[in-house]
């Protein structure tokens, strides 16, 4: 009996599987550990500590966004982020060789990084979260 698809126009699509968040996970700490102890050879990278918060993976594991922030960064350097990002994408294609000796996956993935946005995200509602009005709203109930 043929099992029914939750994926389709109208459907609401499932989320990544298991094998998808255990090859990201793999592949983030990997490539935590190059940003670490690598040279990379890049002078926009230099001096800069990198935080990767998340490793998005396809279903046939061949391509990776990965999401990164300066650690350190406040909220208005989007400039120097994506410099780094840029910096980052520039040596992705180093960074997937030496993926590639430390991960044990059938192809490595191609690398997209990306800036997370979500810490700014974080920032703005606790903003919006500590202003008087909305505060004296929270409190009333």
């Amino acid at each position: 009996m043929r099992r029914h698809s939750t994926q389709g126009p109208g459907r609401p699509s499932k989320g990544p599987s298991q094998r998808q968040l255990r090859a990201g996970e793999l592949i983030r700490h990997a490539i935590v550990e190059i940003l670490q102890r690598e040279d990379l050879r890049d002078p926009a990278l230099s001096g800069v500590a990198v935080t990767v918060s998340e490793v998005r993976m396809t279903p046939d594991l061949k391509q990776a966004t990965v999401f990164c922030a300066r650690l350190g960064a406040s909220a208005g350097e989007g400039d120097q982020d994506s410099a780094m990002i840029l910096a980052l994408n520039r040596v992705a294609p180093k960074i997937r060789g030496l993926l590639g000796k430390k991960i044990d996956l059938k192809f490595t993935p191609s690398l997209e990084f990306k800036r997370d946005e979500t810490f700014d995200e974080a920032e703005r509602i606790r903003r919006l979260l500590a202003r008087p009005d909305v505060s004296r709203d929270l409190a009333g109930d």
